[in-house]
Parts: structure tokens; C-alpha cells; sequence
């Protein structure tokens, strides 16, 4: 599903049109239809079907009805399916920062929902989900430079909102793993990463949070390139999936080979330093802001 930051022209799947999508693709290769086949039953291209169980348009429930009726569905499943077509056509809470987030990462907010596991590679600054407020606004006032104040302070809420995943009862499990050069970089003033390291702190004694810092020392790795998040679901349906970005573009890849890379490189950072002297680290950076 790689997908560049343009992506204009298709609206950001959510996880349960993901889900669906692979579902409908199921259905018709168990019913042995073509793409062609599904295309000629809705008078549609096959590029269309394709689009629909690649979750990059929205399921239109005609659409869905005569598919599953021409892949010899029965009836309660067609009303269930189609139930669950329109609930996936519907806005995740996130579709309320519209004004304020990026097209492209739209599909971000809801893999991260929706995943059981994250892990995730940082070599500039503290994971989002790990942010203060302060640290928050201060990473986005530098990324944005020229956006107003109150533009700033929704991107920050958004940030904020998005953090309570890890307060529910099936929170996921996030493991994080950053460079020391994190903690170096000074973010809004000694005060802001003096609490902005205290909340790593408490949040590493938290049965479901990670977080490994790789210090100075290990010198050259594997993983010593752009940011990426590598996601895991509990449904079937969904394969693992990474994010990465740099400047000028992001993918969301589900290719095999990728996500092996991504996730072998991650568990090769894990190995070079350990729970207990990362966080000797961060208690050793919290006296140098004091």
C-alpha cells in the first residue's frame, strides 16, 4: 500500500476499510472471479475493483451489495458486510483536525489506532506519543514555521489526543528506540527537557512502553538512517506495515521484504543497549538540564 505524501485524489483508508478491502479481495478469489469479472458485474474497470480492496476509495454499499451477491454471498452476510462498509466510511475522531493534519498522515493516525504493537526509530526528537505539551509545541513551532499560533496549539492537541491510546485498557505495546542525540538536542530550554525527560521516565515503568536509547558510543548501526514506525494488528487480514519519512515524501510499505528490514534492523538497535542504561542515560541528561 506505499503511498506518497501527494496522494491526491484518494481519501486515507481507515483500518476497518483496510480490512474490508481484503475481505472483498478474499471473496472473489474464493469465488474464482476475475477482476474483470467483478468489474463487468458493477459496469466499472478493473482498476476500480482493485482500488476497492485496496482500501484507496471509499466502499460504496451498491457497490459492495452486488459484488458479495455476484461472489454468491448469502443474504445476512451481505446486510453484515454492508453495515460494516458504511461504518468504515465514516471519519475516525481525528477527521475533527482536518484544518490542521496533512492528508497523508491521516492513514497514520489510524494504523496507530488500530495496532496492537508499535515500534518505532527516532534519531531527531521523542516519539509523538511520548511528547509533552511543551516539548509538543516546541517541535511543531520549528516544523511550522509559519503557522499562527492557533494553528500550532491544534496541531499540539492533536499530538495530545492522539497519546491516550496508551491510557486504554488494550493499549498497545510501543516499543521506542532512539538516538542519544535526542536528549542533546535542546527543545524549547533546559526547563521543557528537564519535564519532557521526566515523562520518558515514568512512561518506561509501564508494562506496555519500551524505550531503548542507543548512546554516542555504539558509533555506526544498521538502523542509522530516516525515522520509520513499524505497525502489527491482531486481524488476519492486515499484514504488518511500516511508515517511514524524510523530508520531501513518506511510504506506507506492506511488502514482505521491507517490513523484515525494517523490523530486523529494529531488533539489531534493541541489542546494543539495554532498559537499564537507558535509563541511566535519561536520569544523567535530566541533572545536565538542572
Amino acid at each position: 500500500m506505499s503511498e506518497a505524501r501527494s496522494g491526491a485524489g484518494t481519501s486515507a483508508p481507515t483500518v476497518l476499510r483496510m480490512i474490508l478491502g481484503r475481505r472483498l479481495q478474499d471473496m472473489r478469489q474464493s469465488a474464482g472471479a476475475s477482476l474483470a469479472d467483478a468489474a463487468s458485474a458493477l459496469r466499472v474497470t478493473s482498476l476500480t475493483i482493485r482500488r476497492l480492496e485496496k482500501a484507496e476509495v471509499a466502499l460504496k454499499p451498491l457497490y459492495v451489495e452486488k459484488l458479495l451477491e455476484t461472489y454468491g454471498a448469502g443474504q445476512q452476510e451481505i446486510d453484515e458486510f454492508v453495515a460494516l462498509a458504511e461504518q468504515a466510511n465514516k471519519p475516525g475522531w481525528w477527521h475533527a483536525y482536518r484544518d490542521v493534519l496533512p492528508s497523508w498522515f491521516t492513514a497514520y493516525v489510524s494504523l496507530e489506532t488500530s495496532a496492537r504493537t508499535l515500534r518505532t526509530y527516532e534519531p531527531q526528537y521523542v516519539t509523538g506519543l511520548l511528547q509533552t505539551h511543551a516539548y509538543a509545541r516546541a517541535v511543531l513551532s520549528g516544523g511550522f514555521p509559519n503557522g499562527s499560533d492557533e494553528e500550532v496549539e491544534r496541531r499540539v492537541n492533536l499530538r495530545l489526543r492522539r497519546q491516550t491510546l496508551l491510557d486504554r485498557e488494550d493499549a498497545p505495546t510501543l516499543w521506542v528506540v532512539m538516538e542519544e542525540a535526542v536528549l542533546h538536542r535542546s527543545v524549547g530550554g533546559p526547563e521543557v527537557m528537564r519535564e519532557q525527560i521526566d515523562r520518558l521516565l515514568e512512561v518506561s515503568e509501564l508494562d506496555h512502553v519500551s524505550i531503548d536509547i542507543l548512546p554516542f558510543a555504539v558509533g555506526a548501526h544498521i538502523g542509522a538512517c530516516a525515522p520509520f514506525t513499524y505497525f502489527r494488528f491482531e486481524e488476519p487480514e492486515l499484514p504488518d506495515i511500516v511508515y517511514s519519512e524524510i523530508l520531501s515524501a513518506s511510504m506506507y510499505l506492506d511488502e514482505r521484504a521491507d517490513v523484515v528490514a525494517h523490523l530486523e534492523a529494529h531488533n539489531r538497535m534493541s541489542l546494543l543497549t539495554s532498559s537499564r542504561a537507558s535509563k541511566a542515560l535519561l536520569n544523567r541528561m535530566r541533572k545536565e538540564y538542572s
